[in-house]
């Protein structure tokens, strides 16, 4: 299937650089066999049903970007994965001056060593001091890891509190779980009253979830993984949701995603602990989702593709030329969108 199937045109001014405030007053474009209709995130009581189960990703986003020293040249890292006790797989910039050995410090107490140089500016780094106190570092000197689209990458003490989910508990994502940031306390409770039961999925989201894909056959694409587990309670809340005639509702793509790698054929969810590399293309057919609330995604990722064969392709064009027209904002901090699943996927 060619790339450039999926590819829009964004006028920069739609793209948020903060969300909304109160989170839950950000707008929300219901996409189903109505049509198109503009609400808001505190309208989902009323379009969900009593029977139904919400499904968000309980991953917590860690502060992965550090500034650190290579002898006097300043050198900016992302940690982007635990593969060793202490150890982190890790973007560095500037790259090509780094080599195997040198040593990058944070802080007077918080350095790494480069162990292995890699492609791209791929490191790993050994971090000199125990597994627990590595966690404690980042919380100490790194920052949030935003995407370069907003404001250039540039965190502020401001996002240490709005790039993280209400739902966030597990440790290890390096980029937020974006449909959750729009859920507030009040919107939790009045869903309650509604009747809609909770469940958490975790997924570690990794930096390469909303990179556009660069082939130009989805055929060609190498899908990143990433880690995720799925709880024997969370299949009992999903098994318990189908029996009743409920419905799925996966928070965001990254739910979606570890529910469906965790799908048996005949749709069960089955108990899940480890890495999935799942890449959702049209054509794919849904065994465990059936309702997915999303944010607007970039133009050519792999994200839209999922959300075209959640809805189909000519579905999500209409929704998203609706949304350029209507004002929406769109990427991580941007406006969401409430996806029923086509009967074709």
């Amino acid at each position: 299937m060619r790339v450039d199937e999926f590819d829009f045109e964004l006028p920069p001014g739609l793209i948020a650089d903060r969300p909304a405030s109160p989170r839950d007053h950000a707008r929300l474009l219901a996409v189903d066999t109505d049509g198109l209709r503009d609400k808001i995130v505190r309208d989902l009581p009323d379009l969900l049903r009593s029977g139904d189960l919400l499904v968000s990703n309980d991953t917590k986003v860690i502060p992965a970007r550090l500034k650190g020293k290579r002898d006097t040249a300043s050198v900016e890292v992302t940690v982007l994965e635990r593969i060793g006790l202490a150890t982190w797989t890790a973007f560095a910039r500037p790259a090509k001056k780094l080599k195997q050995g040198d040593l990058i410090r944070f802080a007077d107490d918080f350095s790494a060593l480069v162990s292995v140089k890699g492609e791209a500016g791929q490191v790993t780094l050994d971090f000199q001091c125990d597994d627990a106190t590595v966690l404690h570092g980042l919380e100490r000197h790194g920052k949030m890891p935003l995407p370069p689209y907003i404001r250039g990458g540039k965190a502020d003490e401001q996002d240490s509190a709005d790039y993280q989910t209400i739902f966030a508990r597990q440790q290890g994502a390096v980029a937020a779980p974006t449909a959750g940031l729009h859920f507030t306390p009040d919107l939790l409770e009045r869903l309650e009253q509604k009747g809609v039961a909770r469940a958490t999925v975790t997924l570690h989201v990794g930096a390469g979830t909303f990179l556009p894909v660069s082939v130009e056959d989805t055929d060609d694409h190498v899908m990143h993984r990433e880690w995720g587990s799925v709880s024997q309670a969370t299949v009992d809340a999903i098994a318990t949701t189908r029996r009743n005639g409920g419905r799925v509702v996966a928070v965001g793509t990254t739910s979606a995603r570890l529910l469906e790698s965790a799908a048996d054929a005949d749709g069960s969810v089955r108990p899940f602990d480890g890495f999935t590399g799942i890449f959702i293309t049209p054509g794919y057919r849904f065994k465990a989702v059936d309702v997915l609330m999303t944010n607007f995604h970039l133009p050519r990722s792999t994200l839209f593709m999922l959300v075209s064969a959640f809805a189909g392709t000519d579905q999500m064009k209409r929704a998203y030329a609706h949304a350029i027209k209507s004002g929406y904002r769109f990427y991580s901090y941007g406006d969401a969108c409430l996806l029923e699943k086509s009967h074709e996927s």
